[in-house]
């Protein structure tokens, strides 16, 4: 990674976040990294390149607040790559709309879709359009394919796909967008999918067999090839992408 790059990351302290950020870093960039807590392993491992910022991404006028800061633009005043990469998301609330409290399906949306399109905006106003500048959103198969009892998890990959589809529309001139589906991760969500009951999410079982069978990838091996394309020259030709389907 020889441009002098900065990265800003949500929900680096597990998972696929974890590891995306660990790549990163071991990479040479700079991480800015947003989350309820911190990586305090991953700190200790770089100091001086991760910068830790605690926020709750699920309270936008906590996230606007910071946002409205310099903090950001400090960071990437001084960068010729600019990297965001939108990982931070929750799967709550799980069932039909019968079982799905409002205010947890605001935190969802708030979560899964508010902040990265805030934080979106928020870097590309940051880099003025100068630096080569790169968005991930984090996405899922759940934004392409409906599944019962995941209807808000649905509608809020889904909406960072067509974001994207968007954004890519607008021709910014230093700005390249993709919402990315990083396969079958085995992490916390995924163990969160296989305690759920089956009323509430009758495809349990296809997961259940998925961790049983060995067909989960590991959070190094799914960062790594989000990582590759995102630094890749392909990266943003198409504003949606499985990971599974690159070469």
């Amino acid at each position: 990674m020889p441009l002098q790059t900065r990265a800003i990351l949500t929900g680096h302290t597990r998972g696929l976040g974890a590891a995306i950020a660990q790549l990163l870093l071991e990479q040479g960039a700079d991480v800015l990294a947003i989350a309820r807590t911190r990586n305090g392993g991953l700190a200790t491992r770089h100091t001086g390149k991760l910068h830790e910022v605690e926020l709750d991404l699920a309270d936008p006028v906590k996230l606007d607040e910071w946002l409205s800061g310099e903090a950001l633009s400090q960071f990437v005043s001084d960068a010729q790559r600019v990297l965001l990469v939108n990982n931070a998301g929750m799967l709550a609330p799980v069932g039909d709309l019968a079982n799905q409290a409002p205010a947890a399906i605001a935190r969802a949306v708030s979560v899964n879709v508010a902040a990265p399109l805030m934080l979106a905006a928020a870097v590309v106003q940051a880099t003025g359009q100068t630096a080569d500048t790169r968005i991930v959103h984090v996405s899922s198969g759940a934004a392409r394919n409906a599944y019962p009892g995941w209807s808000i998890y649905c509608a809020t990959k889904a909406a960072l796909d067509h974001h994207a589809r968007a954004v890519a529309l607008d021709g910014h001139r230093a700005l390249r967008i993709c919402s990315v589906a990083p396969g079958v991760v085995d992490t916390d969500m995924q163990a969160e999918i296989r305690d759920l009951d089956l009323a509430h999410f009758p495809m349990r079982e296809r997961f259940d067999a998925l961790k049983r069978d060995g067909q989960l990838a590991t959070p190094e091996q799914s960062a790594r090839k989000v990582v590759d394309y995102l630094l890749s020259e392909a990266f943003g030709d198409t504003p949606t992408v499985d990971v599974r389907d690159l070469a």
